[in-house]
């Protein structure tokens, strides 16, 4: 991940300063940010079980308290990555073992365009007029990157049907 090369200075600025809006906040963002998934892809709801629970709508899978850690824990994930913005690299292993663990569950390299599409939503409900074309493009290109380097988890692992 060549962050350097990826970001400006100036996105980077950009990418901090709505963080810091945002994660005050991390589950209530979080939560706006899985709405908005399960409503572009119901289809992704079956993916989160625990204790063999199948959850029967989103609503329910939402206030599971260990979904809500799934939420927080997603939430980390992006604030490590604003907090690692001039060496992005230095998460490249982590970010592959996560990639990993998402394609042992079922996850699909294609449900990550689903999951960027309700990062930036939930951006711009909760900067609002903040969120400008600007910001969009920077966190558009920090999730790239992120997306990137999880996706050489499926790429180290056999692909199944």
């Amino acid at each position: 991940m060549e962050s350097g090369m990826l970001l400006s200075d100036r996105q980077r600025a950009l990418i901090r300063e709505s963080w810091q809006r945002v994660s005050g906040s991390p589950v209530q963002h979080g939560l706006v940010l899985f709405t908005r998934l399960f409503d572009l892809d119901p289809d992704l709801l079956p993916l989160f079980q625990y204790n063999c629970k199948q959850f029967s709508s989103p609503q329910e899978c939402l206030s599971a308290p260990e979904f809500l850690d799934h939420i927080r824990k997603v939430m980390l994930v992006i604030d490590a990555a604003v907090s690692h913005l001039e060496n992005l690299s230095c998460l490249e292993e982590y970010l592959c073992n996560l990639g990993k663990k998402h394609q042992a569950v079922g996850v699909k390299v294609e449900s990550f365009s689903t999951v960027g599409e309700s990062l930036l939503y939930m951006l711009e409900r909760c900067l609002g007029t903040a969120f400008s074309p600007d910001v969009r493009e920077a966190w558009s290109k920090l999730y790239g990157a992120v997306v990137k380097a999880m996706r050489r988890g499926w790429e180290t692992l056999p692909e199944g049907d």
